[in-house]
């Protein structure tokens, strides 16, 4: 099946049982036993829960994997990953990952004994030069946040094999409906459900998806052991945003490419990121193994933080929030949302000014969206 129906149908639907064309919300604790020692196939929501089963089924089949997994946020998802290795392990990361990932691995995980490098992960030589005997995880995002670099997936797995290490990639912003990182070699993909896949802004949530029955047991084990998975309400959600993701990705990418256009044109607009510009670093990269090029733009104003925040004061349509991904179009400032959590001079070493801003695309009319953009930077 082609992935637009994929989307719809993947899973046990209709539902055996009753026959509903929408997956019921198995909204339960625990099920009754048959007998002792007898289950009807479920015993208790933490282990496992029929809604949750098709959201993770229907996820997985989107990627080309072996199996899906939720959880209750991204960040819990990212979690549980971590906990695939042990005291004294290294993990190689891109230095322009997500604030809360940054967060995650050098403020938490670095407690437990993990070590991490981060860096550019453009160049292989780089990328070797940081292996030590005891790495074992090469952590991706692309596009990043909120740079939207792209990193050439085929190069970091090739090291990777080399090495044997395991490769997890964030694909949050790229959906499996421009970009699917199994087909590449990557070991495990991350989204945060609370983005595209879902799509309408009223969950969090997360989810994993494995690639052998090796790393299904294992992380199926950490998801039971730790209790990070999603309710069945939140899989509802995100089951329902994914019927529609191929229909808004198609316009999210349309709206942005305009959005993006028509700001690089703009003289008050230092820089503009978007990989579907040919001038953009990574879009022969991107172009090569992605279908599309996303719904996020970030672009680098002139003023410093007074511009930034006379802008971000006078968009009218544009809402400023945190998160992205959603029909509503977002606006936010990372360097005091998203990312403050790194380190300023980490932060601006990655490339992270106080300049920089972050469009979330959404479905607006795209005329009405570049009219605001237009009345608020002329008031820079």
């Amino acid at each position: 099946m082609k992935f637009e129906t994929i989307a719809i149908h993947a899973g046990k639907r209709p539902d055996a049982s009753t026959g509903a064309i929408s997956v019921p919300i198995y909204q339960t604790s625990t099920f009754v036993f048959e007998d002792v020692g007898k289950t009807r196939g479920w015993d208790y929501s933490r282990t496992a829960n029929p809604t949750r089963k098709v959201l993770e089924d229907t996820i997985a089949q989107l990627e080309g994997g072996k199996a899906g997994f939720a959880f209750t946020t991204g960040m819990a998802a990212e979690t549980t990953v971590m906990h695939l290795l042990k005291t004294g392990d290294h993990v190689i990361s891109g230095d322009d990952v997500y604030g809360g990932t940054y967060r995650l691995f050098q403020d938490v995980m670095s407690d437990f004994g993990l070590e991490f490098t981060f860096l550019r992960m453009d160049n292989r030589k780089s990328i070797e030069e940081a292996v030590r005997p005891n790495t074992r995880m090469l952590w991706l995002e692309t596009p990043s946040n909120p740079l939207l670099n792209i990193v050439d997936i085929e190069m970091v797995v090739d090291i990777a094999k080399k090495h044997k290490l395991l490769t997890v990639i964030d694909s949050t912003f790229a959906t499996p409906y421009f970009l699917r990182p199994i087909e590449y070699g990557v070991d495990l993909v991350v989204h945060s459900t609370t983005k595209y896949l879902n799509g309408h802004c009223d969950v969090v949530g997360g989810a994993v998806v494995t690639t052998t029955g090796e790393l299904s047991q294992k992380v199926q084990f950490l998801l039971n052991a730790m209790g990070t998975c999603a309710s069945p309400f939140d899989c509802w959600l995100v089951l329902r945003g994914i019927e529609t993701l191929p229909v808004r990705m198609k316009q999210h990418e349309e709206n942005a490419f305009a959005v993006a256009n028509y700001l690089k044109g703009h003289p008050k607009v230092k820089r503009v990121l978007y990989p579907g510009l040919e001038s953009h670093n990574g879009h022969e990269i991107a172009k090569r193994q992605m279908k599309g090029f996303g719904g996020v733009v970030s672009c680098e104003l002139t003023g410093g933080i007074k511009g930034v925040n006379t802008f971000l004061r006078r968009l009218k349509v544009f809402s400023l929030a945190e998160s992205l991904g959603g029909i509503t179009s977002l606006a936010e400032h990372p360097a005091t949302m998203s990312h403050a959590s790194m380190p300023k001079d980490y932060r601006e070493r990655a490339g992270i000014t106080n300049g920089l801003i972050r469009l979330s695309v959404g479905l607006e009319n795209v005329d009405d969206l570049i009219e605001d953009l237009e009345q608020a930077l002329n008031r820079l």
